[in-house]
């Protein structure tokens, strides 16, 4: 429980040292809503991928729809869904999803589309079924484009997720849109610098797992 707060310095120490669990429990919230939007919009926009590589017509359709989720403002979405899925987790991951995906989308489809087409004749030579030759050749091989995709992603949703405050679902959120009611700063800050300081150790993360996952792309660049 959030314990009130009473005039003095422009950040209160001691307030954070009596709040140190609620800060916990909003920090996990707000990688909680993190991972599973970045999670399910991955899964849509790998299957959306998929379609718009092997029907490339529908490529254009797929990124001008996504493009619209993308641009309309996050406020105004969570408005909009409000009144079917209330003030729910399902209404948060729902918009947080759908900015998701025109950045995935677009990056899985540009890993894919790099990828050297003397590489794919070499596979196919080989006998590699088209199956096996997207997992196996193909999605490798576009993972750096991708994991680049995700890192954005990730980093926009990080940042997203405090707006879902205005719905109860704001993770870190939460402490900025109580400290603005109140006028009390040391909450804002709270807020603010560890939804940035997330934001920085997830893209680290995430960077470190690309060369981890991609160590012939680290050779080739030192070559």
């Amino acid at each position: 429980m959030i314990t009130a707060q009473a005039a003095g310095p422009f950040f209160r120490w001691d307030w954070v040292g009596r709040n140190l669990g609620a800060i916990w429990d909003r920090v996990v919230e707000h990688l909680t809503l993190t991972a599973i939007a970045i999670g399910i919009g991955l899964v849509i926009a790998m299957g959306l991928s998929l379609v718009a590589l092997r029907w490339r017509r529908t490529y254009a359709p797929i990124t001008w729809v996504t493009g619209i989720l993308y641009t309309i403002p996050s406020l105004a979405l969570f408005a909009l869904l409000v009144p079917f899925t209330g003030l729910s987790t399902l209404t948060a991951e729902i918009g947080l999803v759908s900015y998701t995906l025109l950045i995935l989308i677009r990056n899985i489809v540009a890993g894919i589309d790099g990828v050297s087409p003397e590489v794919r004749e070499a596979a196919v030579g080989m006998g590699y079924t088209r199956r096996r030759l997207f997992f196996e050749i193909e999605l490798p091989l576009a993972m750096p484009v991708i994991v680049a995709g995700i890192r954005i992603a990730a980093v926009t949703v990080i940042g997203l997720v405090t707006v879902t405050s205005i719905i109860g679902q704001g993770g870190l959120g939460f402490f900025i849109l109580r400290g603005l009611n109140s006028f009390f700063w040391t909450q804002i800050i709270v807020g603010v610098a560890l939804s940035v300081l997330l934001a920085v150790i997830i893209d680290l993360l995430l960077a470190g797992g690309e060369r981890a996952l991609t160590p012939w792309a680290r050779r080739r660049g030192a070559g």
